[in-house]
């Protein structure tokens, strides 16, 4: 079979395509043909390795994928050969074949198109449980999220109506439209202080913050809320600098947040928290598998709409990094082994 590999940490010039033995289950395992493999802005992140507690070059990224289930290892009890299946990897997944640990698994329709499934597993599954497993919004609260025109943000933006929430998304002057279109009110941050926007607002300040980019930023945005607010830090893209560890801001981004969640420690009224996907995941399987199958329902009522970008072999992974940048606004880069 044929996998990626990362051989040093680096820019998108690290990926190779290699060939190699297909893997056998362990037990407890189940091995899945790989149909989509999702390509993540993450991903750049355990490529470039800023990831916290990501691998050692070698390794192969890749954190998620929709397949078919091949080969089962001993002691499987709810997974078959022929049922296809998603899985959330955080590294591992651009390859033909995966082996993936039976319990974080969940079964998935086969009608639905795998590229746009995958969509789902980590953008949508972010959002998803950044408004309801880790902010607990409630229906009539404002959001606060930082560049809304990226993956996670559209997805919180879609999710915001069955939510019955306001986002307020700061995005660029160009991205201000899909903010816009997708029911969100626009902050253009190169033209607008969102700070001073959030404080005119009623209550003089927001009840959620979704902090995804670090450093500075995030004392800024526990500013902005308001009494009984909340914030929660969920990503490190400040700590990349065109696609490449940024030593300097890397720093920056563990000062800043080690500063915020005392401040969080010692305020009455208001609480900062930190989220993580695949932590959250390892607690509460039941609420991944749960969660997605949220997501697909509301996929199906037609309430959210994954929007895949480009379908790109597994042979032109290289390319596929290069777009994430420019791509991330029209939709899900996903690789096809």
């Amino acid at each position: 079979m044929r996998r990626v590999v990362v051989g040093r940490y680096g820019g998108p010039e690290v990926l190779t395509v290699v060939t190699d033995d297909e893997p056998a289950p362990r037990p407890g395992e189940v091995s899945v043909a790989v149909l989509a493999a999702g390509v993540s802005f993450t991903d750049s992140l355990l490529r470039a390795g800023t990831y916290p507690g990501g691998p050692k070059p070698p390794f192969t990224p890749g954190y998620e994928v929709v397949g078919i289930v091949t080969r089962v290892g001993a002691g499987c009890t709810t997974v078959s050969e022929g049922d296809r299946v998603a899985a959330l990897l955080v590294w591992g997944g651009y390859a033909e074949t995966v082996c993936v640990a039976e319990s974080l698994t969940v079964k998935v329709p086969d009608d639905v198109d795998p590229a746009v499934l995958v969509s789902l597993i980590f953008p949508y599954m972010t959002a998803y449980q950044l408004l309801h497993r880790a902010a607990r919004v409630r229906p009539g609260e404002t959001v606060l999220y930082h560049g809304a025109a990226g993956r996670v943000g559209v997805g919180v933006l879609e999710l915001a109506e069955p939510a019955g929430v306001t986002v307020y998304g700061t995005a660029s002057g160009a991205d201000c439209a899909i903010v816009q279109r997708l029911g969100g009110i626009a902050i253009d941050y190169t033209r607008q202080d969102f700070l001073r926007y959030a404080r005119k607002l009623p209550g003089a300040g927001v009840d959620v913050a979704f902090d995804g980019i670090g450093g500075a930023l995030s004392y800024r945005s526990f500013r902005a809320l308001r009494r009984g607010g909340r914030l929660i830090l969920f990503g490190h893209q400040s700590t990349v600098n065109d696609g490449r560890r940024d030593v300097k801001r890397l720093a920056e981004f563990y000062a800043w947040a080690v500063t915020v969640l005392a401040v969080g420690l010692v305020s009455p009224h208001k609480r900062v928290g930190m989220y993580r996907i695949a932590k959250l995941r390892d607690q509460h399987p039941d609420w991944f598998r749960q969660d997605l199958q949220q997501l697909i329902r509301l996929l199906r009522d037609g309430r959210i709409n994954p929007v895949v970008a480009e379908r790109i072999p597994l042979s032109e992974v290289r390319r596929a990094h290069e777009l994430l940048r420019s791509s991330a606004a029209r939709g899900k880069i996903v690789l096809i082994p």
